[in-house]
């Protein structure tokens, strides 16, 4: 009854729906419920649409959540062309695999009831009030995303039933305890080894490079010399923060802002309150006489309205705290109500009976928090900055039709550009697509940096606004085609490539006679002496340790205790060789109970993820799906 009295479903409800409803898939819109005319198929899935209004309403509803959760970054690259029809054929994709499995789980039967829709529909908490289901706010609050009662039962309908498939998938998936025990033993066992890192560098003597070899590798390796295209630009900025400082603010101009806006400035006065309501019932006439004898006895002298309130009051809520409402604030309650409320002057002040929709109202002032307002001397520098801002974004749109026409009256060069702005024009080094410097890596510069336009015709860009608060204008100053190096500018790199490569070869057979020596029962010390290495014993290496190259780390772990297969060579990414001999394997005796729960939990959910996706992909290659190109 409390919150009933608040006008709608204003505040976090109504911003609260589908995301809290647990059957729900990745990028599932309410595109089907939107009530669209448009009926142009983007896709068909065994004979079954999936329309355009379906994909759009699917690809907002995913894109909104990005942006959420990501900002700026991901609003930018939603400005990438290429990166919008990416995320559009996967939005896509999504919905073909939704339609698929719903195609799957009418199939082989699966119902929901509408007692299910409905204590489902009741169990949301975005539809209560004071913890229990209430019709208006479910009404209200589906409404603001574009559902009736009809087509939400309907949409969770589809959803329920599609989870019950994907639940018995899931639910198909499970790890033994042995198996896990035996996964987590492997995981934490540990491993004796003695170990060598081999400095290939050490061979370099050993080695050399024709020219004929050179030559073959350029000609097999051609590709490898490609160069990619890379542009210069030039450009010219204009942001907000540029024209800032041409602005001024005087104090009589920002005491005026803060005498117009003084409200900005104050705190809205709150004041706790209690109350006793009497509802109307059947009979209003004996309701507003209940609720006069209340009042006589709340205007008696030494009445304690907390009392009178527990026993007394319809409102159970309150009535429990003696009929107290906490600190209310000016439109979250009736107007009648309000007006009572607000116009009570003094703590302990009750006022007489106050109608409303839900009958006879006393109510009393506890508490009482003034409106408080924040001296101009507080906020004066604020106040400045905000109006310096505000001034230059007036002159910033007012500079951007004169930047346009100035790029356009003289598109051959920014000069100006610069001087209508009064901005340097500036000058990137070469760079590819795949490097952007940071001045100009936005994805409206990447939309034309390199098009036919700007490269072939040397013209300067449209204005691009790559924020709200800053345009930029662009031109190709230089520009490198693709092309293949020749052989005399890449020779240098050619020879050390090849002498790398013999020299950790060279490394790799000296390492593979220790190996050989090892095997055959014969010291090593000898020749470790003769290259001046020794042997390096570790301890307890755990499978995952940092303390060795991973590859060294990764074949200790793959060798056996046993002789002759204790050894291994192996070639690092560094380009140097080590050599590895296993000594002991460390095994553990127990599992953690904890762990234990934690590995089987994790393997159960690796497999369910696969079999779940199994299952889309083979619904998919016995289907018949068509992508509707336009």
């Amino acid at each position: 009854m409390l919150e009933r009295i608040r006008e709608g479903s204003q505040g976090p409800l109504a911003m609260t729906i589908v995301g809290l409803i647990i059957v729900s898939f990745a990028v599932t819109g309410v595109g089907s419920y939107l009530g669209s005319s448009s009926t142009q198929a983007a896709a068909t899935v065994n004979g079954e649409e999936i329309t355009l209004t379906e994909v759009e309403a699917a690809y907002q509803n995913q894109r909104a959540r990005m942006e959420a959760q990501f900002g700026e970054s991901v609003t930018a690259a939603f400005a990438n062309e290429a990166y919008l029809e990416t995320f559009r054929q996967q939005v896509l994709e999504q919905l073909i695999s939704e339609k698929l499995v719903e195609q799957q789980a009418n199939e082989i039967g699966l119902r929901v009831s509408t007692e299910q829709i409905k204590q489902t529909i009741f169990e949301i908490d975005a539809f209560k009030l004071a913890g229990q289901f209430d019709n208006d706010t479910f009404k209200a609050v589906i409404a603001r995303q574009n559902f009736t009662p009809a087509s939400f039962r309907d949409y969770l309908r589809k959803q329920m039933t599609t989870e019950q498939l994907s639940n018995v998938i899931n639910g198909s998936s499970f790890s033994i305890e042995d198996e896990v025990t035996r996964v987590l033993r492997l995981q934490n066992q540990t491993r004796t080894a003695r170990t060598l890192e081999v400095n290939a560098d050490d061979f370099t003597s050993d080695v050399s490079v024709s020219d004929e070899e050179v030559a073959q590798y350029y000609q097999s390796n051609l590709s490898d010399f490609d160069t990619q295209e890379q542009v210069k630009l030039s450009y010219v900025t204009l942001s907000v923060s540029d024209l800032m400082v041409n602005e001024t603010v005087t104090e009589e101009e920002a005491r005026e802002y803060y005498n117009e806006y003084i409200d900005a400035y104050q705190t809205a006065e709150e004041r706790r309150i209690s109350h006793i309501l009497i509802e109307f019932g059947d009979d209003e006439a004996a309701a507003k006489a209940n609720a006069e004898e209340v009042l006589e006895l709340v205007q008696a002298p030494g009445a304690d309205f907390a009392t009178i309130a527990s026993e007394r009051s319809s409102d159970t809520i309150s009535a429990e705290i003696g009929g107290d409402l906490d600190f209310i604030v000016k439109g979250d309650w009736s107007e009648s109500f309000e007006d009572a409320a607000f116009a009570l002057n003094a703590v302990g002040d009750t006022t007489g009976l106050v109608e409303t929709e839900f009958g006879y109202h006393i109510i009393k002032l506890t508490e009482l928090e003034p409106s408080v307002t924040t001296p101009f001397a507080e906020v004066k520098d604020k106040l400045t900055e905000t109006l310096l801002k505000d001034k230059a974004m007036e002159s910033f749109f007012g500079f951007q039709e004169q930047v346009a026409s100035a790029a356009f009256e003289q598109p051959d060069s920014l000069d100006r550009v610069s001087d209508i702005t009064n901005r340097p024009v500036i000058e990137t080094a070469f760079f590819e697509k795949t490097n952007y410097p940071a001045s100009v890596n936005y994805p409206q510069v990447e939309n034309v940096a390199f098009s036919t336009e700007l490269i072939e015709s040397g013209l300067n860009s449209d204005v691009l606004q790559v924020s709200d608060e800053k345009i930029m204008v662009v031109r190709v100053a230089d520009h490198k085609p693709q092309r293949t190096l020749a052989l005399e500018e890449v020779k240098a790199t050619i020879v050390n490539q090849l002498t790398a490569e013999k020299t950790q070869q060279a490394a790799v057979a000296w390492a593979e006679g220790l190996k050989t020596k090892i095997f055959a029962g014969e010291s090593i010390e000898d020749a470790l002496a003769a290259k001046s290495l020794e042997m390096t014993t570790v301890e307890s290496l755990a499978r995952f340790g940092g303390a060795l190259p991973v590859e060294m780390n990764n074949a200790i772990f793959k060798l056996s205790p046993v002789e002759q297969q204790n050894v291994s060579v192996v070639e690092l990414s560094s380009g140097n060789v080590g050599l590895v001999i296993l000594d002991s394997v460390q095994t553990v005796s127990e599992v953690k109970a904890e762990d234990l729960i934690a590995g089987k939990q994790g393997l159960a959910s690796n497999e369910s993820r696969i079999a779940y996706e199994n299952f889309v992909e083979a619904l998919k290659s016995d289907a018949d799906i068509e992508i509707i190109k336009r």
